[in-house]
């Protein structure tokens, strides 16, 4: 016990060289993560997952926008590394863990900042770790919720360094940091709003909006942010593709939906807090008999982090009422509890022994999780899990060899994007489904259907193809695909059709 006691206490005080202990360590974390989850997938064969597939698919192209309703930075990010390294797995993983890098540095730099100590810095960003869609999802699935992530409170340290020096460089970051957060996750606007909601709202902060060099702050943002939004108001169809996913105006009345919509929006805060909430609990209840300061009134920055949340859940509250939206992903909460760790790690510092106590236990724990969900992430990367997850264990080596049998592909369509995966194996080759932009003329020959017999309508992108006048050339072929890492079945049924240009836009058969 007193060796895990002077573990915490060298993860919250200690140094390595000029950098704190904890910042230190997410350097050999992140590194670890990316070599092993590279070179398993190396050794075993194995493919990515649902949402690597798709940035396999898009970061072909360097596009404004792209399909599935979905901003553009984290593909920008992918294709930026790939054209150093390469289209691979090490592209996609060095992406990914350099946004959870840096995200929570962020963190602990905008806490210590802000004046506090290294140990509510440090409390601050395991804190993070200690929601699951942190530690466990980012980590094995999501691409655009890390970007999100990341840029949420890269835009937090920016306005905290713009409150310390209102330079005409702090105005220009600002700026650069509202356009990433908007790029990375447009549900961030709802994140980006409470900021500066909260920051207008004090007395000590509010001369940074009110500065005439903000003007320049917006400028840079709207500059950044324009060419997307022109590409959305161009391909509005795209951008509101996944709509239907918010279940908007379910009730069968505004009151029944209203309902409706608190009661979801209620679940999906729950799911998303209920764990660090509940551990942070438990830490008060461990440091319950440690001696305390009486209670003194908030100063200006932890107001202006709990404020930032209370005007993140009015927002989303006011959204939610009048868009009638009835459905939510826990992960959608993170524009609204982002802050939450800090706002808490913020609170212990002036706790005294009972503080430290409480910030001792969230940095043990939220390492220990850090820790512990190493190998889990391993074999989940490797494995996938089951229904969409399992395209990761498809010997795509083997499906490019018995796609290109019989001649060359130049394009593989499906009706979804778990053919990104065969970019892997041919990083020229063209992957298209029926949420990729200008579909008609990405399109080259030869070109083949591969259609998977899963739950995945196929009207959609046999509509594209129609539009796009291709037709089938030949009857089907059914193609018999191993699948990896001892699957059951040990095989996989694809049915395959080529395409050919016709004049009459008939749909493959």
């Amino acid at each position: 016990m007193r060796y895990l006691e002077k573990w915490t206490d060298w993860l919250c005080n200690g140094k390595v060289g000029p950098f704190n202990a904890a910042l230190f360590c997410l350097a050999p974390y992140c590194l670890v993560q990316i070599v092993v989850m590279t070179l398993s997938s190396h050794i075993v064969g194995t493919g990515v997952g649902v949402d690597d597939s798709e940035q396999l698919m898009y970061m072909r192209y360097f596009w404004a926008g792209y399909g599935g309703s979905q901003p553009p930075l984290y593909t920008w990010l992918a294709r930026l590394v790939a054209s150093v390294v390469g289209t691979n797995i090490l592209a996609l993983k060095i992406v990914k863990y350099v946004l959870i890098g840096l995200a929570l540095a962020s963190v602990f730099a905008a806490v210590r900042r802000l004046g506090y100590s290294s140990r509510a810095g440090a409390a601050a960003m395991f804190g993070l770790l200690l929601f699951p869609q942190m530690v466990w999802e980012m980590q094995h699935a999501l691409t655009h919720s890390i970007a999100a992530f990341c840029f949420s409170v890269v835009l937090f340290l920016a306005l905290v360094e713009l409150v310390q020096r209102r330079s005409l460089a702090t105005y220009v970051l600002f700026g650069v940091a509202m356009a990433a957060a908007i790029l990375s996750k447009y549900n961030n606007a709802i994140f980006l709003g409470a900021l500066m909601l909260s920051t207008l709202s004090l007395r000590e902060t509010r001369g940074v909006m009110l500065n005439r060099r903000f003007s320049i702050s917006l400028v840079v943002a709207v500059l950044l942010c324009l060419p997307t939004l022109y590409w959305n108001l161009t391909y509005t169809d795209q951008l509101l593709s996944h709509s239907g996913g918010f279940g908007m105006g379910r009730g069968e009345s505004a009151i029944q939906t209203a309902f409706y919509g608190m009661r979801g929006l209620g679940k999906a805060i729950l799911y998303f807090a209920v764990l660090p909430a509940g551990i942070f609990v438990a830490a008060l209840l461990i440091a319950w008999k440690k001696p305390a300061p009486a209670l003194q009134p908030a100063p200006w920055t932890e107001k202006l982090v709990w404020r930032t949340i209370a005007f993140a859940l009015a927002m989303t509250i006011v959204l939610v009422l009048a868009s009638g939206t009835t459905q939510f992903r826990d992960r959608w909460m993170l524009p609204i509890l982002v802050l939450l760790p800090v706002a808490l790690a913020l609170r212990m510092d002036a706790r005294g022994d009972k503080g430290r106590k409480v910030q001792d236990v969230v940095v043990f724990v939220g390492a220990t999780l850090a820790i512990l969900v190493l190998p889990v992430t391993w074999y989940t990367h490797l494995n996938g899990g089951d229904s969409r997850g399992s395209i990761v264990r498809v010997d795509y080596q083997s499906l490019y060899g018995q796609l290109t049998a019989n001649g060359p592909v130049r394009t593989a369509i499906s009706s979804w994007h778990w053919v990104g995966n065969l970019r892997l194996v041919d990083p020229d080759l063209v992957v298209l489904d029926d949420e990729m932009p200008d579909f008609g003329h990405l399109l080259i020959e030869p070109a083949v259907l591969v259609m998977a017999n899963d739950k995945e309508p196929p009207e959609g992108i046999l509509r594209a193809l129609s539009e796009a006048g291709y037709v089938a050339d030949g009857s089907p072929q059914q193609l018999v695909v191993p699948m990896l890492f001892d699957s059951e079945p040990p095989t996989r049924t694809l049915t395959v059709t080529r395409l050919k240009k016709a004049a009459a836009g008939a749909a493959p058969q």
